[in-house]
């Protein structure tokens, strides 16, 4: 069993890193493999909705979309990270998400993302944790993604890593979301082992919108 870790900072090793490593040892501590993916400082484009996507099983444009798409295929499940600009998710791992999760969708039935647990984890200095939160959780509850949740909401506090780690109480959510993963993902590996199938997909996907 693999997590895949991706830290959505400009800051390679910065708070929202701080915060993911956190996670990181208890996953391990709990026999559950990790690696963190950094999504880079390069500048990411969004979806510029060409649909090349469907035809091609990835992004069009090939750059570390398509790289982290591929680990994804060999993930029994993710957290992502973010920290917070402007009271909300960085451009770069909004334009990352979308590109992301978007090209996988297009798989049908061999979705990479679905069914497979998954959590949000946002830094801050101060303020915009909880509609950073709420936004990124958004691509998880489109996917059949199963959210895990800690005891609080899933963020920590600081301006440099020295404060983050300062954040007790932020540095025991993390443990405590390190924890929540490894069960349920020691809970699906339990089920599969048992026979348990995963829910029945209907072959139609149906499409409206509000126009008659």
């Amino acid at each position: 069993m693999k997590v895949l870790l991706v830290n959505g900072s400009p800051n390679k090793e910065g708070c929202t890193y701080t915060a993911l490593r956190e996670v990181e040892k208890t996953l391990k501590e709990e026999g559950i493999a990790t690696e963190i993916f950094w999504i880079g400082n390069k500048p990411i484009g969004g979806c510029i909705a060409c649909k090349k996507c469907k035809e091609l099983k990835k992004c069009v444009f090939n750059d570390v979309v398509n790289e982290f798409i591929e680990k994804a295929k060999d993930a029994d499940g993710f957290i992502f990270g973010s920290p917070v600009h402007y009271a909300g998710a960085t451009g770069n791992i909004t334009g990352f998400m979308d590109r992301a999760f978007y090209a996988s969708s297009q798989a049908g039935k061999s979705n990479i993302f679905t069914f497979k647990p998954v959590a949000t984890v946002i830094s801050a200095r101060r303020a915009g944790t909880t509609a950073t939160y709420d936004q990124l959780n958004k691509y998880f509850g489109i996917s059949q993604m199963p959210i895990i949740s800690s005891r609080y909401w899933n963020m920590v506090h600081g301006s440099t890593p020295d404060d983050v780690r300062k954040d007790e109480e932020g540095m025991q959510i993390m443990r405590i979301l390190g924890r929540n993963m490894a069960y349920f993902l020691k809970c699906i590996k339990a089920g599969k082992e048992n026979g348990i199938e995963l829910p029945k997909q209907e072959e139609k996907i149906i499409f409206t919108n509000f126009i008659k």
